[in-house]
C-alpha cells in the first residue's frame, strides 16, 4: 500500500465528519494521509461544505499537511482511493422521520436499524451502495471499503455477497462503547478484560472474563440492574431485560435487544413521544441543526461536545482504528461485520455477521464464537432469514419478497395492517425507490398515501 494515502468519505456532508477527522488526526502518525477526499449529493452540498470547512480547521490546528477536498463528482474522488469510508444517509433525515412515525401511526415501533425502519433504509441504501462498488472496481479496484452506513450487517452483506467486493468491512461503534463502559463500571482496565462478541449488526451478545478466565457476566448483568451506564445507546431507553431471563443466558445481549425483550416497554415510550412529534429522528434532527450551526463558526477547530448527543460516539474509534489495522497490519481484535466463515457454527459461512475479529493487511480474521444456546441461536437464524428476505427485496423490487421481510421481523406484528403500512411506506419513500417503481405506480392507482400529518407535510414539500 502506498505510502502517501487518499481517503474518501461518501456522505462527507454528515455531521459525524468531525468525528471521523479527529480519529485520523490522532492517528496521523501511523497514517500517512495526504488527502481527503469529502463526497455528497447536491442536497447536501451546503452542510458539505460547513463541515469541510471545519474539517480543514481541524487539520490545520493540528499542523498536519492534509488537504481537504469537497467534491459532488463521486467518480473523481473515488480515482486510486485506498480507502473509501461510507457515512451516508439516502433521503436524509426526512426519510428517517418517515421511517419511524408511520410504524408508530399503526401501532408499531418506529426506528432507525430495527423493524420497517431498518428495513426500509435497508431499501433505499443497497441499490446506491451497489452502484459505489461498482465505480471502485472500475476507479480503484485496490482499495478497501469501511461501511459505516446502517443497517450496517445487511448493507456490508450486500457489498460482499451480491456486490463481489471482498475488501469490505462493516462497523459499529456499540461494541466499542461496550468494551468501555463495562470494564469502567467494575472498577477495571480494557485491558484486564478479554471480550468475545457474535451475531448480527444491532443483534449480538458477548462474553467476557477478566484475564486469569473468570467469567465476568454475572457482575455486568448486576451493574445493569443497579442502574448504572453501561454503554447502552443514548437513542435506547436503558430497559435492560427481565432478570430471570438474563440469569439463564452464558452471554450478555446488546442494547439494541430490548427492542425485542422489552417491545412493549419501548413502543410506549416511543409512542408517547411520536404523539408529541418528539420521535428520535425527530430529536436527531434538531441536535444535527444545532451542530452545522456550530460549525459555521470559524474560529471552532475541534469536534464540539454537542457531537456525542448524536449517537455517533466513538465512532472514529472504530472507524479509524480500523482503517490503521489494516494499513498497518496491526492484527488488532475489533467486533466488525465480515464473512462468517465458521466464526458462528449456526449460520451459513457466506453469511455476514458480527463478530470478534483480528484485523490484518488482508482484513478481518473472525474469531470463533462456537455454539449458541437454543434462544439465542433461534433469535439469530430467524433475523438472518429477515435480513436476506430484505436483501432481495431491496435488490430486485420483488414486492412478494419484501412482504416476507416484514411478516419475518419481530418488530412488526405481522398481517393485514402490516402490508398496508408497507404500501405506506413504499409511497412514502417512492423518489429513492426506483427498483420498486411497478409496484408504487399500482399503489398509488389505488390511492395509497401516508395518513401520519407530518409524513403528509414532508411529502407536500417534495422532502
Amino acid at each position: 500500500m502506498r505510502d502517501k494515502l487518499k481517503i474518501v468519505t461518501i456522505g462527507g456532508g454528515s455531521s459525524y465528519t468531525p468525528e471521523l477527522m479527529e480519529g485520523f488526526i490522532k492517528r496521523y502518525h501511523e497514517l500517512p494521509i495526504k488527502e481527503i477526499w469529502l463526497v455528497d449529493i447536491e442536497e447536501g452540498k451546503e452542510k458539505m461544505e460547513i463541515v469541510g470547512n471545519l474539517a480543514q480547521r481541524m487539520w490545520d490546528a493540528a499542523g498536519y499537511p492534509v488537504k481537504v477536498h469537497l467534491t459532488l463528482d463521486r467518480r473523481e474522488a473515488l480515482k486510486d482511493a485506498d480507502f473509501v469510508t461510507t457515512q451516508f444517509r439516502v433521503g436524509r433525515l426526512y426519510a428517517r422521520i418517515k421511517d419511524e412515525r408511520i410504524p408508530f401511526s399503526y401501532g408499531m415501533l418506529g426506528q432507525e436499524t430495527n423493524g420497517a425502519g431498518g428495513i426500509f433504509k435497508a431499501f433505499r441504501t443497497i441499490p446506491v451502495i451497489l452502484d459505489i462498488v461498482n465505480d471502485m472496481k472500475e476507479l480503484c479496484p485496490n482499495a478497501w471499503l469501511i461501511n459505516f452506513t446502517n443497517p450496517s450487517g445487511m448493507v456490508t452483506e450486500a457489498i460482499i455477497k451480491h456486490g463481489k467486493w471482498k475488501k469490505c468491512i462493516g462497523l459499529c461503534n456499540v461494541g466499542v462503547n461496550l468494551m468501555i463502559r463495562e470494564p469502567e463500571a467494575l472498577g477495571m482496565s480494557q485491558e484486564d478484560c478479554i471480550y468475545r462478541f457474535a451475531g448480527l449488526n444491532h443483534f449480538h451478545w458477548h462474553r467476557v472474563t477478566d484475564k486469569y478466565g473468570n467469567n465476568l457476566k454475572d457482575k455486568i448483568v448486576q451493574k445493569t440492574y443497579e442502574g448504572v451506564d453501561m454503554g447502552v445507546p443514548v437513542n435506547i431507553l436503558d430497559i435492560p431485560p427481565e432478570r430471570e431471563q438474563q440469569e439463564v443466558m452464558d452471554c450478555i445481549p446488546c442494547g439494541y435487544h430490548r427492542y425485542y425483550y422489552n417491545y412493549d416497554v419501548l413502543y410506549q415510550h416511543g409512542y408517547e413521544e411520536y404523539l408529541r412529534n418528539e420521535t428520535r429522528a425527530e430529536m436527531v434532527k434538531k441536535t444535527e441543526d444545532g451542530l452545522f450551526e456550530l460549525y459555521k463558526d470559524p474560529n471552532l477547530k475541534e469536534k464540539p461536545k454537542l457531537l456525542e448527543k448524536r449517537g455517533g460516539k466513538n465512532y472514529s474509534n472504530a472507524a479509524c482504528e480500523c482503517v490503521s489495522a489494516i494499513y498497518n497490519d496491526k492484527r488488532h481484535m475489533m467486533v466488525v461485520s465480515t464473512q462468517n466463515d465458521g466464526a458462528i457454527s449456526c449460520l451459513a459461512n457466506d453469511s455476514i455477521v458480527e463478530v470478534s475479529a483480528y484485523i490484518t493487511g488482508q482484513g478481518a480474521q473472525p474469531i470463533a464464537w462456537g455454539e449458541f444456546q437454543s434462544a439465542e441461536r433461534g433469535w439469530l437464524q430467524l433475523m438472518k432469514a429477515m435480513e436476506e428476505c430484505t436483501i432481495e427485496a431491496a435488490i430486485t423490487g420483488n414486492y412478494g419478497m419484501a412482504l416476507q421481510a416484514f411478516m419475518m421481523n419481530p418488530c412488526i406484528i405481522s398481517g393485514h395492517n402490516a402490508k398496508q403500512m408497507l404500501d405506506e411506506m413504499l409511497v412514502a419513500h417512492e423518489k429513492y425507490l426506483p427498483q420498486f417503481k411497478d409496484k408504487i405506480q399500482e399503489l398509488k392507482a389505488q390511492g395509497v398515501y401516508p395518513k401520519d400529518p407530518v409524513v403528509v407535510d414532508l411529502m407536500k414539500n417534495n422532502l
